[in-house]
């Protein structure tokens, strides 16, 4: 497999990362080093772990996990999305905002933006394709594009102000809707 061909699908599973690290840099508005390089390394190291497993999985992983991972990420992004919009309603206050960037929040984004690299590792698999560089590629490009997309949300955050929170956890639903749309269809 070319390099560019590793590059174009790495992209398109990057597209997750982005999207979802915008939201979040577009919600936080005050986007320092640290967080930026826990969501970027978190999502990075899950899409390189990703194509990993499902090559090692093979088949036998394929068959139990096919039928429902879309329901998964759905269910992970359809409820993080859900909270921040319920979150942008609530009085300023009241609101003592969850870092997405840690914890389980970051653990549930991280396992949805990657899934879509598990079927990739079981096609590479199925072609006897080497893993470990396709891999090394997929995370280096979700970590990049992660970070990218937090620093731009940031900015998106500051000019559009709170309706970032609402937009951002709509794309989140969205990109769950969509993966399970891609998936059932």
């Amino acid at each position: 497999m070319s390099f560019i061909s590793i590059l174009v699908i790495a992209v398109g599973l990057g597209m997750d990362a982005f999207s979802v690290a915008i939201s979040i840099g577009a919600v936080n508005r005050k986007v320092s080093f640290t967080p930026v390089l826990r969501l970027a390394a978190s999502f990075g190291l899950f899409q390189f772990m990703m194509p990993i497993v499902g090559w090692l999985g093979g088949m036998t992983v394929a068959n139990y996990i096919a039928g429902f991972d879309h329901w998964i990420a759905f269910g992970l992004l359809l409820y993080v999305g859900g909270k921040m919009i319920h979150d942008s309603f609530q009085c300023e206050e009241k609101v003592h905002p969850t870092d997405p960037t840690k914890g389980l929040t970051l653990l549930m984004l991280s396992v949805a933006t990657s899934i879509d690299a598990l079927a990739v590792g079981l096609s590479l698999a199925f072609l006897k394709a080497p893993i470990l560089y396709p891999s090394m590629i997929i995370g280096l490009v979700a970590f990049i594009m992660t970070a990218s997309g937090m620093l731009f949300g940031e900015k998106l955050g500051k000019i559009c102000g709170k309706r970032v929170e609402v937009m951002g956890g709509i794309i989140l639903i969205g990109i769950g809707i969509k993966i399970l749309c891609d998936h059932v269809a």
